[in-house]
């Protein structure tokens, strides 16, 4: 038998619920490795992947550390070419695997491949990342073959770049994970595509909250840190200097606000961003450091396309 080409890394968190139908749906891909992060579940998690009869390897985690800190635990663990990220209520298509293989083996200059992500009402929920002209990722829902980034819930990226560009933002927890390592492989001088035939159907919101206080504080508080360590300084400084001047002025308005414009949701980003502050400038320098392409010349060409 082959040796497998991809470790599938599929991070669950009290995922009993929806984990069965991926472990099914991955047991009828192509060969490969499953290996199952368990970030503390006290669900009966645990005792369903120890049952499954795909008998996926898991690595249990003592606490939760989210899905970058669950996919950074793991990396080191993965020995094949290529590294896929999949959420646990996420279901892939049957050649789901196979199209994101071929897609990376046809496409040397390509370091990521991005899937198809369909909401269960068949609608898309994501065939790619974009980069605001504000410094957002966003999902695509219509594309080209290029994308700026891939959304982590359903990509496959190769092992050897991924370790090269630093790994995983760990300490990003949740949320924007993706998106600067997307910014990182760019900076490296590698490419993403988008891989049509890669569909994945994917409960969106199973395993987090959508819209909640968390959601939000690790959005906003993950998309500033993302600028401060890849995007050219003045944008990052620039967004950051917005943030302050909108929680400011946000001070004297009146009545019910939107969830991410509560003021001490947005007080405790800032003061996360800034504890996090001299960390994030020294991994600014390593990210620099290994950059093939200048900040500047990847937001020009990506930002607000």
């Amino acid at each position: 038998m082959s040796t497998p080409g991809t470790t599938v890394v599929v991070v669950t968190w009290r995922g009993r619920e929806h984990i069965t139908a991926c472990l099914d749906a991955l047991a009828r891909q192509r060969p490969h490795r499953t290996l199952v992060l368990d970030n503390a579940s006290d669900d009966g998690t645990a005792e369903l992947l120890a049952r499954h009869p795909s008998a996926p390897e898991v690595v249990r985690l003592p606490r939760n550390r989210g899905y970058a800190g669950g996919l950074a635990a793991v990396l080191p663990l993965v020995d094949t070419e290529y590294t896929a990220w999949l959420n646990d209520d996420a279901v892939p298509d049957d050649g789901w695997l196979a199209a994101l293989e071929q897609a990376l083996a046809d496409d040397p200059g390509a370091a990521a491949a991005t899937s198809s992500m369909l909401l269960a009402d068949g609608s898309t929920q994501s065939v790619g990342v974009a980069l605001t002209a504000d410094g957002h990722g966003v999902d695509l829902v219509l594309s080209g073959r290029e994308v700026f980034g891939f959304c982590g819930g359903a990509a496959l990226l190769r092992t050897d770049v991924l370790r090269a560009v630093g790994g995983v933002p760990a300490q990003f927890f949740c949320y924007y994970e993706d998106t600067d390592t997307a910014w990182r492989l760019r900076l490296a001088g590698h490419r993403v595509v988008s891989v049509g035939p890669a569909r994945v159907r994917h409960r969106h919101g199973a395993s987090t909250r959508p819209g909640s206080r968390l959601f939000h504080r690790w959005n906003e508080r993950n998309r500033l840190l993302m600028l401060l360590r890849c995007a050219p300084l003045p944008v990052a400084l620039t967004q950051l200097a917005h943030f302050t001047a909108l929680t400011a002025a946000l001070l004297l308005r009146r009545g019910p606000q939107p969830p991410n414009f509560r003021v001490p949701l947005r007080i405790q980003v800032l003061a996360e961003v800034l504890f996090r502050l001299p960390a994030t400038l020294a991994q600014r320098l390593a990210v620099g450091r290994r950059a093939e392409v200048s900040r500047r010349a990847v937001w020009r060409e990506w930002a607000g396309r």
